[in-house]
Order: structure tokens, then C-alpha cells, then sequence
């Protein structure tokens, strides 16, 4: 455990902004003040000119995923490099069972998969994709072992999706154990009937995948889980929201009462469905769900985010390479869904929102780091710099200039899909618990480091 002693910063959080120094002790913040003095065995870094955030948190990643008969490309080493490169020092990833598969034991592979790996800290949200009496049991037991997330497919029905009484059993179930639902919200029937006709017709490409899945379909599902949730009194959360349909479904249910919470995505805020619509089926690496929308919607995610009505920004890091997408090269539906975000979902969202004022440092820190500590049971040990947080800290030069580029990053996967972005700033120090794991934008820690974060219902 290193102690590091940060001075002159302009310390930002969530609500306040001030220059002072930072004494980082036992992987603890353990002294804010102005002109500290070091002792002998602490290393002290000069963060004059530079903002000190707090580490960023990244509420949606799949960095283990068995999905469309392959896997994705990162594994927790990889993957967890490429966040805390890109400042992200907790990832909360989703533990997905199959169907047919028990609870525990995919809390087992998955911790497998993590354990000893893992360079930042780490935790998951519980996937519900069947409900019956034992994976009752089973999910009363993970939530006592500090996982009081779960997480329900709206889509993919006859995979991971649920059913209406499945859905209504988990939120149910949430509600008595004070834990909190995510949700993928597509109405899955829909979903099946356009995919149907449009590969009848013989749309296969992948410019039809948004075609499929369009936002009609995503404001049905948010609708349908704002109305169970209001039903059960549990508290839900929209995953990867792409659209203004859908967030004013999510809007319309907060001024009726229903307690929920809505996250989108850095692709969704820049990117639109022409990249999906590129020839020589480049537009495979774009295919993800929810879709890229028309860039119309980009606006009122923006303003969302601006006004507090979308909460968190999520990376949803599903890395597929471009030989992984060509398994749908004759038919669109069975392109593996995602597009690798997550080491470039923060320096992208502060280029492209508070560098062109769409958003306050403030804000930038809530949504990418204490917005998802508070709702997820991680806050103050994590999303803050406070007296006896853990010392995940952020040194950013914002007067760095670059361009995003797939010959640079970290995430193991053959493209980047903000090629040739540019992007002001870089992560020039990354902690964890106080361990320097990044210096200039590299890596430069020690592998395997990584915690799991044992959390608590919130209760609400």
C-alpha cells in the first residue's frame, strides 16, 4: 500500500470545487488541507493547473459475457486496465446466469474470472433470467453476500428475457430486501415480429438491426417497467436509455412517484445510426441494443443529463471483434450486440459535454462517478473525496490534447468506434485505495490488485 500526498489540485466533486492538497494513507483519504506537509515515506505529486476528480465508477459493463455463441474479447485484466486508463478505478459489472443455469454458481464463474485479475475494484449486478422457488432462496443468499442489484432482460425472449410473472416475482422480492432492478427495456415480442418480417423480406444487413428495435419498442419496455415497478413500490433503474421516447416515459412515471432512475451511454450521446449503416458491413461494429438512434435524440440525452432527468452514464462495454461480428454477415440478428466504451466513456463525455458547456464539472462528476456510488450502495467509501474514502483519485490535465484511436488503447479489441475523435485531457494520475496504477494516460500499477466491494441494500 502506497502513500501518496497530491498538492494544489482543484479539487472537483459532485457539489464543491476548492484547491488544497490530498494525503492519501493506508488506502484511505486521510487528510484536505491547504499547504500539507509530507512525511518521509510519502510521495508527493505536484497537480498544479490539474483537476483532482474522484475515481470514476462505470455502472454497466460485460466484461465476462458468453453472448451469441462467443465471448467477449477483454477479460478482467484487460478490461480493467483500459478503465483505469481511462479514470474509471470501479467497474460494477453484470453477472449473467443462463437460463437453465443456478445463481450461485455463475456468482462462482464469474468471481473466478475476477479474482486475482482484476486491476481496479469490482462488482456486480445480479442478472434474474428465470424466477422460481430456488433462485429465490438463491438470490436472498447473494444479496446477504453484498449483491443488492439485480437485473432483468425486457428482451431476448427465449434467452435471457423474463416473463411478466417472473418480472413481477423479482421486483417483488426487491422491494422486501430494500434492493434496487435494473432493467434492459425492450418490449421483447415486438422485437421478434420486426425481426421476423425484416429478414423475410430479405433485410439482413446490418443497417436493419436499429429498423428492428425501434424506439417505439424501447419506450413500450420503459413503460412497462415504470408501471411494475409502481405496482411493487420497488425501486428500477433504465439501463443504456437511447431516446427521447423512452425518456419521457421514464419522466412522465418520476412526476406520478415511481422511484426510478435512468442511465444512458457515451455511443448514445455521439453517435447515431448512420455508423451502423456503413458498407463492407463495417456497420456491424456498431451494432448494439439499443440502437444507435436517429442523432435528433442526442439532444434531449443532453439535456437529460443537464437537468438531472438521466442520473448516470454508463459505458455498456460488450467487446466483440470484427471477426466475432461477421457470424451475422447473412443475417443481422446474429451480429453479437455491443460497442466497446469503456476505457473512452469519460474523457469523451468531458470533451463533449463540459468542454462545449452542455454540462457542469459538477454535473460530469455526478453522472460518471457519485450518482452510481449513492444508488448502488458504494457511497461515500467510493464517488466522493472526503475524510476517509477510499483513496481512488483522479488527476486530470485538462489542456491534454488527442484523438481516440484504435493503435492506442487498452481494450483488447480490434477497432475503436470513436476513431479519430478528438479528446481534450487525459488521466495523468490514477489511484486505487491509494496505489498509483496509471502515470500519463499508461498503466504502471500492479495487476490483480482488485477488490470485490461487498455492498448493502440501500434501502432508499
Amino acid at each position: 500500500m502506497s502513500n501518496l500526498l497530491i498538492k494544489n489540485g482543484d479539487i472537483v466533486t459532485a457539489s464543491a470545487r476548492y484547491t488544497a492538497d490530498i494525503l492519501c494513507k493506508d488506502g484511505k483519504i486521510a487528510a484536505i488541507a491547504k499547504d500539507l506537509d509530507a512525511p518521509a515515506d510519502v510521495e508527493v505529486y505536484d497537480a498544479s493547473g490539474k483537476y483532482v476528480f474522484p475515481g470514476f465508477i462505470d455502472p454497466h459493463t460485460h466484461v465476462y459475457l458468453p453472448f451469441m455463441g462467443t465471448y467477449a474479447k477483454d477479460d478482467y485484466e484487460t478490461a480493467t486496465v483500459a478503465a483505469l486508463c481511462g479514470g474509471t478505478t470501479t467497474l460494477i459489472d453484470f453477472c449473467i446466469p443462463g437460463r437453465d443455469e443456478e445463481p450461485l454458481s455463475a456468482i462462482e464463474t464469474w468471481r473466478n474470472q475476477a479474482e486475482g485479475k482484476a486491476a481496479s475494484d469490482y462488482t456486480w449486478h445480479m442478472a434474474v433470467t428465470r424466477f422460481d422457488e430456488e433462485v429465490e432462496t438463491q438470490l436472498r443468499e447473494i444479496v446477504s453476500m453484498g449483491i443488492p442489484s439485480f437485473k432483468v432482460f425486457l428482451a431476448y425472449k427465449g434467452a435471457l428475457g423474463v416473463d411478466d410473472g417472473e418480472l413481477y416475482q423479482t421486483m417483488k422480492l426487491a422491494k422486501e430486501l430494500g434492493v434496487i432492478v435494473t432493467a434492459h427495456c425492450e418490449n421483447a415480442d415486438m422485437v421478434a415480429e420486426l425481426q421476423k418480417d425484416l429478414i423475410a423480406a430479405g433485410n439482413t444487413g446490418p443497417q436493419w438491426h436499429e429498423p428492428s428495435r425501434p424506439v417505439e419498442v424501447e419506450a413500450e419496455g420503459t413503460r412497462h417497467l415504470c408501471s411494475m415497478s409502481e405496482l411493487t413500490g420497488a425501486h428500477c433503474y433504465v439501463v443504456h436509455l437511447s431516446c427521447e421516447r423512452a425518456l419521457k416515459e421514464a419522466v412522465e412515471a418520476k412526476l406520478r412517484g415511481v422511484n426510478v432512475y435512468v442511465e444512458s451511454l457515451i455511443q448514445h450521446l455521439l453517435l447515431d445510426h448512420t455508423y451502423a449503416e456503413r458498407p463492407d458491413f463495417e456497420g456491424a461494429n456498431f451494432v448494439m441494443s439499443p440502437p444507435l438512434r436517429e442523432k435528433s435524440n442526442q439532444r434531449a440525452l443532453w439535456d437529460g443529463f443537464r437537468h438531472g432527468l438521466v442520473t448516470t452514464l454508463g459505458s455498456d462495454h460488450a467487446p466483440f471483434d470484427t471477426e466475432q461480428k461477421r457470424m451475422g454477415k447473412d443475417d443481422f440478428t446474429l451480429i453479437p450486440n455491443g460497442i466497446p466504451s469503456l476505457e473512452d466513456r469519460v474523457r469523451m463525455f468531458y470533451t463533449h459535454g463540459v468542454e462545449t458547456g452542455r454540462i457542469n464539472l459538477h454535473r460530469f462528476v455526478y453522472a460518471a462517478s457519485t450518482a452510481a456510488a449513492k444508488i448502488f450502495g458504494l457511497f461515500p467509501n467510493k464517488g466522493t473525496i472526503q475524510l476517509g474514502s477510499d483513496a481512488d483519485l483522479v488527476v486530470y490535465d485538462p489542456n491534454h490534447r488527442d484523438k481516440i484511436s484504435a493503435a492506442t488503447h487498452h481494450m483488447n479489441i480490434d477497432y475503436n468506434p470513436f476513431e479519430d475523435f478528438p479528446v481534450h485531457g487525459r488521466c495523468d494520475l490514477v489511484t486505487v485505495r491509494g496505489n498509483v496504477q496509471v502515470r500519463q494516460g499508461e498503466f504502471v500499477g500492479e495487476k490483480g490488485i482488485g477488490k470485490f466491494l461487498k455492498r448493502q441494500p440501500t434501502h432508499f
